[in-house]
């Protein structure tokens, strides 16, 4: 099977650069693409696949006419404590209040502020200054003891590659853990994902949070072993 041609900015980072290098090592083609937004006639007509940030992706996606395989951003909050390890509600800006602090809080679209553990409702209200009160967020109780992360790539319920970006902890139990979860939850995720696992020393091993493959990092795991991922999150028209 033919690949499509890779798609990826031409300001790159030593990661983008080793996915770059094993594309082109399985006789794959790639192009560096500096002002992406206007239209390449030629490339209109490739099968394509595109990684990278989240504004290049998204344009490219929209110029090509090519879907971006992405998780849902609300699957955590449905997800059986056995797997989150904590309390996780979506929540609006102004539901919160100052008895919910501290507390965790992410956004529900990535990269709106910076996620992170909130002492007070006031230092929370800074942090996202300008936003929109009707702004979703994840609000989720704090773990603690946290000794290791790890970041897995997923292509239909399959493991392809898992490595450790954060601490130390046995990557063993952390596989079996990922696979337990592919196992009861299959039939809520893309065919293509990154999960994000973390380890407790008082929990074990828990679902950190969800990515889409073409705009996740690698986070230490081996290029070669998720081109597939990569690929299968861009579908042609």
């Amino acid at each position: 099977m033919t690949k499509p041609i890779l798609l990826i900015p031409e300001k790159t980072d030593p990661e983008t650069e080793q996915v770059f290098e094993a594309w082109a090592k399985q006789g794959g083609e790639v192009k560096r693409l500096g002002k992406y937004w206007i239209e390449d006639e030629e490339l209109a007509q490739q099968q394509i696949a595109i990684y990278g940030n989240q504004a290049f992706a998204f344009v490219l996606a929209q110029i090509y006419n090519v879907e971006l395989i992405s998780p849902d951003d609300t699957l955590i909050v449905r997800l059986d404590h056995t797997w989150t390890k904590r309390f996780i509600q979506l929540k609006q800006i102004d539901q919160l209040k100052e008895s919910d602090f501290p507390v965790f809080i992410k956004p529900v679209i990535p990269k709106m502020f910076i996620a992170g553990i909130f002492q007070t409702l006031h230092d929370f209200k800074q942090a996202v200054s300008g936003l929109t009160d009707r702004e979703e967020i994840l609000v989720s109780t704090i773990v603690n003891n946290i000794t290791a992360e790890a970041r897995c790539y997923i292509k239909g319920n399959t493991v392809k590659d898992l490595a450790l970006y954060e601490g130390a902890a046995d990557l063993s139990t952390g596989r079996q853990f990922v696979s337990a979860f592919l196992e009861e939850n299959k039939a809520g995720l893309p065919e293509v994902v990154v999960i994000d696992i973390a380890h407790s020393e008082d929990t074990g091993w828990f679902i950190l949070e969800f990515n889409a493959c073409w705009g996740a990092g690698l986070n230490s795991c081996e290029a070669e072993n998720v081109i597939d991922c990569i690929i299968g999150a861009t579908v042609n028209h």
